[in-house]
């Protein structure tokens, strides 16, 4: 059945929860601005676990795959109303596919464009069925992910925030950072965030633009969006130094930002493996859209 999807398609996975539909809202309009296909994906679950979600039947039930697939049609034909209703003229279809969520997914994430995932679904079909996907999606894919999560309060929006760490591998990252602020028609943020005593005593914080003997930091953070800037000139950039751990800077007051952007290292990568995911902890804390952009393994220089 995947075979039938467009390669250069955003797929949105649905669950009927409020937060798939926010997933929805947001992959309609990204499908809409990047002239992209659109694909709505139910996927309905293993058809040997108990249907906890199945209320009035029994825990013990275990639903037919014919039952799995009927509930995710109706699923996923209502979240493509939505998509129609939205962007009536958007080249749009839905997919039911039999398997856990977060394997499909992840397979899918091999020849689609992009994905976009709800954060903590739980809807009547099948409850908790996105509750722990958008994590484990935007960990394992091999596409950009988008990682709706809802909004606090009512801050007023200031564009896009996106963490560089300077590294050429990082570019993949900054590009899609330039690319979503023209495509939202905002300002972008780019940050670097560093780690000294200063930061381990009093917290983290902006560096002021004055401060001294961060010049080689401050270098490296234009040298990665000189070519940007030329690329996207319609962009208005802000270059930040950050003082901190990468993952509370990245989220705190990310309520006030339309989305953030950071990067990802490979799941088996040895960097990965000794300073932790900056990427997980960005989406497990923030308060707003997180964009998760695959990076390559750094290669070894001299």
């Amino acid at each position: 059945m995947t075979s039938t999807i467009n390669p250069s398609s955003v797929v949105v996975a649905t669950d009927g929860s409020e937060d798939a539909v926010r997933a929805v809202h947001w992959a309609a309009e990204q499908a809409w601005l990047q002239r992209r296909p659109l694909v709505v994906v139910a996927a309905t679950g293993s058809p040997l676990a108990p249907a906890m979600a199945w209320s009035g039947v029994g825990a013990a039930y275990a639903p037919t795959v014919e039952e799995l697939v009927a509930h995710g049609r109706a699923v996923a034909d209502e979240s493509l109303g939505v998509v129609q209703h939205l962007r009536p003229g958007l080249d749009a279809s839905a997919e039911v596919l039999v398997g856990d969520p977060r394997q499909v997914l992840v397979d899918l994430s091999h020849r689609v464009h992009a994905l976009v995932v709800g954060s903590r679904g739980r809807g009547a079909f099948r409850s908790k069925l996105l509750g722990s996907v958008s994590a484990s999606v935007s960990r394992e894919a091999a596409c950009p992910v988008f990682v709706c999560r809802p909004r606090g309060g009512g801050a007023p929006l200031r564009g896009v925030l996106v963490g560089a760490d300077g590294t050429p591998e990082s570019l993949p990252v900054i590009e899609a950072a330039f690319h979503q602020a023209s495509l939202l028609d905002v300002p972008l943020t780019v940050m670097h965030c560093v780690w000294d005593q200063v930061a381990a005593l009093a917290g983290p914080g902006l560096v002021s633009p004055h401060e001294a003997g961060l010049e080689q930091q401050r270098l490296l953070l234009a040298e990665s969006v000189a070519g940007m800037r030329t690329k996207f000139p319609e962009v208005a950039t802000d270059l930040q130094l950050g003082r901190g751990v990468a993952e509370e800077l990245l989220t705190t007051g990310s309520d006030g930002w339309s989305l953030v952007v950071v990067g990802r290292h490979p799941v088996d990568s040895l960097l990965r493996f000794l300073t932790g995911s900056v990427a997980t902890a960005v989406v497990e804390r923030a308060r707003t859209t997180v964009l998760v952009v695959p990076q390559a393994e750094p290669a070894e220089r001299d």
